[in-house]
Order: C-alpha cells, then structure tokens, then sequence
C-alpha cells in the first residue's frame, strides 16, 4: 500500500523538500490539511511557490473544473484566496490583518469549500498584530486554511509558531545554486561564491551574480578594507560606508519612481473626487514604506556581506581556506595575515549588531560611522 504522501498531487515548490513533500502530502492525501501552517526557510527555496500550489489544491477540492480553479489561483484571481504581504517598512501593521484576514475569516466562502490566507513574512509581526491573530490560528472556522511564511523561523513570535504545523524548507545547496548560475551565463569561481554567501538563498545568490550585488559587495568590502589599514591610512581617507548608504538611497529613489509611476497610470482610470485623493495619498505612502524597506534591505545585506567577509579572513587567519565563502576574492584574504581571529570575530559580531539594529530605525549615519571606528581598533592591528 503507497503511503499517503505519495497519493497527494506533487506540489510545486517542494520538490527539493522532503519534508516539506511529506508534511503537506500527507495533509492532502488524508482529507485533512492543518489549518495553520507556516513555511520557514530562506528565500528562493519555493516557499512561496508551495504555498500558491497548496492554496490551489485546497481550493480546487469539490470543483467542478478543479483545473480553472488552479489558473486562477495561478494568477492571483481566485476570490477566497487572500495574499498578505507586510504594507510596514519594517513590520506587519494591525491593519494588514484586522479586516483582511480576522474579520474575513470569519465569513463563508465566496464559490469554494474553503477560504485560504496567505501571510508573507510573518517575523515582522509584533505582540500587536500577533494578539490580532491568535483567535483565528486557534479556533478558526472550519473552512479557514492559513498558510505563514518566514525566512526567520527565529525571530517569529512563540505564540503564532506554537498554534502552526511547522513545514521546513531547507537552504539549497551552495551546488545546485551555484550550477544554475553558471548555467545563467555567470563566471565559475564568481557563481560559486555568490553561491556560497548567499547561505542557501537562491534569490539572494542572483543578485549577488548581478551587477547590482557585485556594487554591494564592492562596497561592503570597502568597509572592512578600511578597519583592515592601519590607523595613520584611515584617518586620512573618506568614510568608507558613504558608498554603502548611497547605493541604499539610490535604491530607495528606484522603488518609490517604479511604484510612482505605476500609481499614477492607476489613478488614470479612477473619477475625480474625495475617492481618488485618498487612493493617491494611499499610494503616495505605499511607495514611502517599500521604499524605506528596500532601502533598509540593501544596507542590511551590505552589513551581513561585510560580516562573512570578517568570517572569511577569521577562516585564513585560522588556516581554515576551504571553508572561505567567496573564493573569488582571494586578494582580500591576503589581508588575514598576522590577525587575531578572535578579534576578527568579534568584528563580525559587531557588524550583525549593527544590522539588527536597523529595524528599530537608527540614525543610519550615525550607526554605520560608529561601527566604522570600532571595527577599525578591533581589527587594524596585527598580532
């Protein structure tokens, strides 16, 4: 007799994911799917992939054409399928969930058997939007299916992971990522080390491969270059996270032009009146808060490629070259010669500080300039 994992329809997403494949094909094939799960993993390993194609079967159960219900979830169209993203810089508001998922789920479907909730990046919910939620991942209707996803199982708070079933999704190998950037066109040695720094993260590891992540990596490396030189060398050169933050802001302009412009061709088609100016100024915030997010974000995988390139030269000073991430830099590992690990390691320690603390909305200059002079009288010694 097959097991009930193999009789559930293969979801996309979990194909390099046994547990993932076993979790939530079991669920299928019983008749009697969780009604909370939450995905965890990094990005780019099918999370979100998964949960549209968990979220179409469920959906598809009774149809009459299961098929177009499954385009239509595809596509984004399906009416109860709700996809929440966080509208926050940094967090999930109450707003996100309060009508959206709360009050929804307590009504009956619209043409399905069910009603499923997506809610991406859980972890940036607070005890606030968590306390909102709780009700419904306890005691949710019969027909309410929730589906979380998180890249930071960690950082999500206790009460929402302890009422989900738990489907994990585990990193890529650097491997596989680095064969499918090769197979893109990029360089070997530069797609195995993009490959490597992006920690299993195949998104991540693209756009490290681009010309964009190689400007990141550029200037992340500027930053450790300077605490590397000596003393008398840094007090005569330019702050060397200036770049950093100028690619950030330059990131910031982007998105807010990018979701500017595509507001405005929406407002194109909306009637003049009271209606239409509180659509403009909810789009003006929209594209503040995704723009102070991607902004956020490139300063904080510029702090995190800093971080592992301080692993790195702690990996050379120890004589531990084989577990060095980016391979394509060896001209920076000369400058592990004659350090201390211990203190190189503190200096990583003191950039994830920094990064962390991003969130809490820091004076980013005064932030980056601090950690800038104390990575500096960590590490610019020898012996």
């Amino acid at each position: 007799m097959s097991s009930p994992a193999a009789q559930a329809p293969a979801l996309a997403g979990t194909e390099q994911h046994p547990h993932a494949r076993l979790v939530l094909g079991a669920g299928l094939a019983s008749g009697a799917p969780s009604h909370a799960y939450l995905f965890h993993g990094p990005s780019g390993t099918g999370k979100r992939t998964a949960a549209r194609a968990l979220a179409a079967e469920l959906l598809a159960e009774g149809a009459p054409d299961p098929d177009a219900v499954r385009r239509r979830v595809n596509v984004g169209s399906h009416p109860d399928l709700t996809w929440v993203r966080p509208s926050g810089a940094h967090v999930m508001r109450v707003d996100d969930v309060a009508g959206p998922v709360v009050s929804a789920a307590t009504r009956t479907p619209f043409e399905a058997l069910r009603r499923v909730f997506v809610l991406e990046r859980v972890e940036t919910m607070n005890d606030e939007v968590a306390n909102r939620m709780l009700k419904t991942l306890e005691e949710p209707a019969s027909f309410v299916h929730l589906i979380l996803l998180t890249g930071a199982l960690g950082r999500v708070i206790e009460t929402v992971v302890s009422r989900c079933q738990l489907v994990r999704f585990d990193p890529l190998p650097a491997e596989r990522i680095a064969r499918a950037l090769e197979e893109e066109g990029i360089e070997s040695r530069r797609a195995v080390a993009c490959a490597r720094l992006a920690l299993g993260d195949a998104s991540r590891a693209r756009l490290l491969a681009s010309e964009a992540g190689e400007a990141l990596r550029r200037h992340a490396e500027r930053i450790v270059q300077a605490a590397l030189a000596p003393e008398e060398v840094t007090a005569t050169s330019e702050e060397p996270w200036r770049p950093l933050l100028a690619l950030a802001d330059a990131r910031r302009t982007e998105v807010e032009g990018e979701l500017s412009a595509r507001g405005a061709k929406r407002l194109e088609l909306e009637p003049k009146g009271r209606e239409r100016r509180a659509i403009e100024r909810e789009l003006e915030e929209s594209a503040k808060r995704d723009g102070r997010r991607a902004r956020t974000e490139v300063l904080e995988l510029g702090l995190e490629l800093a971080a592992l390139l301080l692993r790195d030269l702690g990996c050379a000073a120890d004589g531990a070259d084989a577990a060095v991430l980016a391979v394509d830099r060896p001209e920076l590992l000369a400058g592990a010669a004659g350090r201390d690990p211990r203190r190189l390691r503190e200096a990583l320690e003191r950039c994830e500080d920094v990064r962390r603390s991003l969130v809490l909305n820091v004076n980013e200059e005064l932030a980056l300039s601090a950690l800038s002079f104390r990575l500096g009288r960590l590490v610019s010694a020898r012996g």
